[in-house]
Parts: C-alpha cells; sequence; structure tokens
C-alpha cells in the first residue's frame, strides 16, 4: 500500500487526478512538475543567497554593491547569482560596463518571509 508523508493512502483522497506521477494540480487550474519546485527550493538553500534574495528585493543591484554589502568575495557572490538565474528566481540586465541583478518575481522575497515566520514558530515550541 502506497502512504504519503502524512500516513495516508493517497488513492484514498477525494482530490481530481493530478496526472502523472511528479505533478501537482493547484486549485484545478495549474499543474507543474516538483522537479521544478525541488530546483527553486535547492537553488535558496543557502544563506548567502537568502541574503541575495533580500538584498534584491529592496533594489536591483551590481555584483560589486552586493560584495560590499555581504562581505563576499565578487567570485562568491557571482556564483551564488548564476544559481539563482539557473533557477528563475533572478534576472540580470546589461547597462553599460555593469549588470544589474533583480528579482524577477518579487513573491520570492515572500516566499522567503513564510519560511523565515515557521521558522520563529518552530522555535517557539
Amino acid at each position: 500500500m502506497a502512504m504519503d508523508f502524512l500516513g495516508a493512502d493517497p488513492r484514498d483522497a477525494d482530490l481530481p487526478d493530478a496526472g502523472p506521477p511528479g505533478l501537482h494540480l493547484h486549485d484545478g487550474t495549474a499543474t507543474h512538475a516538483h522537479v521544478e519546485v525541488v530546483h527553486v527550493l535547492r537553488a535558496l538553500a543557502e544563506p548567502a543567497r537568502l541574503s541575495l534574495v533580500h538584498l534584491l528585493a529592496e533594489a536591483p543591484r551590481r555584483v560589486t554593491d552586493l560584495t560590499a554589502v555581504l562581505g563576499l568575495a565578487q567570485s562568491t557572490v557571482s556564483g551564488h547569482l548564476a544559481v539563482l538565474r539557473s533557477a528563475g528566481l533572478v534576472t540580470a540586465t546589461p547597462q553599460g560596463r555593469a549588470t544589474w541583478y533583480a528579482l524577477a518575481d518579487a513573491e520570492v522575497d515572500g516566499l522567503l518571509g513564510a519560511a523565515e515566520r515557521v521558522v520563529t514558530r518552530l522555535e517557539r515550541t
């Protein structure tokens, strides 16, 4: 018998068919592969990248701006930005000799805020 992480047999659930395994149906309207969500969450699973997301939520910035605030090497910041770009979380806009980085979707910072609130509640228990 297949069990989900809550110990219930997913075949017993009264839910609409989500299609092939690895897909998830939201509100009956949109389906996506969980592997895409995992890619985003893995990109966020590093403290320096979380800091970058918070800084980019405030305003677009150049690598030099980010290195000054974070105190990290330029190559380290560039590497973290590459991971975030690969996941589609950050955009890069060349402007003259500089490249400006920004969040692709402001909701990413909201996702981090929600995760931080969960951590705070868990720490209280």
